[in-house]
């Protein structure tokens, strides 16, 4: 695989697209390079007895063409190429195929697989040109040659340099995205959690409160409220031991299905509800991670039941094949019609999302007078 990636990164580095434009350092030093070599040229013009001013002027020209490379290194070459062409007819050919040669650091730098090309050949015909031309002064344009490679890998490894730069940038960029990403998913998690298992606990004693003036029922409320506020601590120190590089504890049991059957069970008849139930918790078909699942929908569906649900019978009927893990719980709804209830509806999101994480179906809405939630999970 990583020989494949590597394969593939070459093929493309090989197709030179354009190439980023110059940094500020790289346009500065340019431009004094340029300056530099026009001031001597001036100098050399003023200074030098029976210099030609043609020579100058065209040697002036052809440094000048290199400060287009900082804004177009197609019209540049272009230019460079225009001007080697008028320089056959002063003789001034070597001069400008010198700043030529100079010019390969800048198209490797700045060029694409096209322009490079045409850039190299142009350069080697001119090249052949002026050491097969009629001269009556002989030239070593190997020396032009070699200049020209050097200068071509100077700007090849400064293109290397910054396009490593570059996606070094990029790829820092991701991964603190990744880990803002990552954040934001252990913030939502938590999240979670704390609304699966202690908002149901929290409900619980909300409703046994109201239920506390009741002498009848003030004991029995009293028990339930203790009981849920022992579970919602349990529940706070595992989400907490969790969210601190995992549970500490391994009695601490994050999902078993019987036990929170048999807790909603309690709380319905708590409440004043009848319950049915239908089917085995702790069939052995049903997979951890099945049971994992269905465990939080029935306590999230307890916490709707005990808030929403109008008198009468409860049921939970779970039905397990060879193949699929079938829960059910209907509720009688309220004479309040559910959707004018004040809901968040975040706990019927955080109940799909849990059962199509896990390649299963689910469903929740009102069917011949009940609240029906069905969660429909694989267990092979």
């Amino acid at each position: 695989m990583a020989f494949d990636q590597s394969a593939r990164q070459s093929r493309e580095f090989l197709r030179l697209s354009r190439g980023e434009r110059l940094s500020a350092i790289e346009r500065i030093a340019v431009l004094a390079i340029i300056s530099v070599i026009i001031a001597l040229d001036l100098i050399g013009l003023f200074t030098t007895p029976g210099g030609s001013p043609i020579t100058s002027v065209v040697s002036i020209a052809s440094t000048a063409v290199l400060a287009l490379y900082l804004w177009s290194p197609l019209i540049a070459t272009c230019a460079m190429g225009l001007v080697f062409g008028l320089s056959f007819l002063t003789g001034t050919e070597t001069q400008v195929l010198i700043t030529a040669a100079v010019a390969a650091a800048l198209v490797m730098r700045l060029g694409w697989t096209s322009l490079v090309l045409s850039y190299i050949g142009g350069f080697l015909v001119s090249a052949t040109i002026i050491a097969y031309g009629d001269s009556t002064v002989p030239v070593n344009v190997g020396i032009y040659l070699i200049f020209a490679t050097l200068a071509g890998a100077v700007g090849f490894a400064l293109r290397l340099a910054f396009a490593r730069g570059s996606r070094l940038e990029r790829e820092l960029e991701e991964r603190a995205e990744q880990e803002r990403q990552a954040v934001l998913a252990e913030r939502r998690w938590i999240a979670g959690e704390l609304h699966d298992s202690i908002a149901h606990h929290l409900m619980v004693v909300a409703l046994h409160v109201q239920m506390l003036e009741d002498p009848e029922t003030s004991n029995d409320s009293q028990e339930a409220i203790r009981v849920a506020a022992r579970k919602a601590m349990t529940d706070l120190r595992f989400v907490i031991e969790l969210a601190d590089d995992g549970p500490q504890s391994s009695s601490v049991q994050t999902g078993d299905l019987a036990a929170a059957i048999d807790e909603a069970q309690g709380e319905f008849e708590s409440a004043g509800h009848s319950v049915a139930r239908e089917g085995d918790p702790r069939d052995e078909r049903i997979p951890r991670a099945v049971e994992i699942v269905l465990a939080r929908i029935v306590r999230e569906s307890a916490t709707n039941i005990l808030k929403y649900a109008g008198p009468g019978e409860v049921q939970i009927d779970l039905a397990v094949d060879d193949e699929v893990a079938h829960l059910t719980l209907r509720s009688p709804l309220p004479s309040t019609p559910r959707r004018e209830l004040s809901s968040s509806r975040t706990g019927l999101g955080r109940m799909a999302e849990r059962v199509m994480g896990a390649s299963g179906e689910f469903s929740a809405d009102e069917i011949d007078g009940f609240w029906v939630v069905s969660a429909r999970l694989p267990v092979v």
